[in-house]
């Protein structure tokens, strides 16, 4: 599938203060153009229940701004206050995800939850390079956790191993 000028997102997940259930989600074998993002994840703040088992393999991205993007925090205006609940996010793989990303910004951006971490992030065959100019070699990791199961480019030394100690109240999940 060649995919210009759309994007492989979900997205707006949790809006009005909602519950979200979104789970066993695959996105392979496209191609994604000249985009601001890429594979994307958005729930707004505010939300409750779950986003799990979302799966993006083998995908080419080609000057996309943000090529990997999880965002927790999302709020349409700037003058949004941080909110305790979040949908929670666990079982995400990325796998032969290959972009040229625009270097102004991260080329992986994860931005989870103070209260809901990600959990389960998984990483495999990741290269991330500038579309023109030099290297960000700067991933954006806010309480993620997952794991790279093999050397990606960039590194992503942000992303924690392990389990965080609190994962949120469980009332809230699908």
């Amino acid at each position: 599938m060649i995919v210009s000028h759309i994007k492989a997102h979900i997205g707006s997940l949790g809006v009005h203060n909602s519950q979200a259930c979104v789970s066993n989600i695959t996105v392979r074998n496209a191609v994604i153009k000249d985009l601001d993002n890429g594979v994307r994840i958005k729930t707004w703040q505010g939300g409750t229940g779950s986003v799990s088992g979302i799966s993006f393999e083998n995908i080419q991205m080609d000057n996309v701004r943000n090529s990997i993007i999880i965002d927790q925090y999302y709020c349409f205006t700037k003058g949004c206050r941080n909110q305790t609940s979040a949908v929670y996010l666990t079982d995400v793989s990325y796998r032969n995800i290959k972009a040229t990303y625009d270097v102004r910004s991260p080329p992986i951006h994860f931005a989870c939850s103070d209260t809901v971490p990600c959990t389960n992030l998984t990483m495999s065959e990741v290269e991330l390079l500038p579309y023109e100019g030099e290297l960000v070699d700067d991933p954006f990791c806010w309480n993620a956790y997952g794991t790279q199961e093999t050397l990606t480019i960039p590194p992503i030394d942000c992303l924690q191993d392990g389990e965080p100690e609190s994962e949120g109240e469980p009332s809230t999940y699908c």
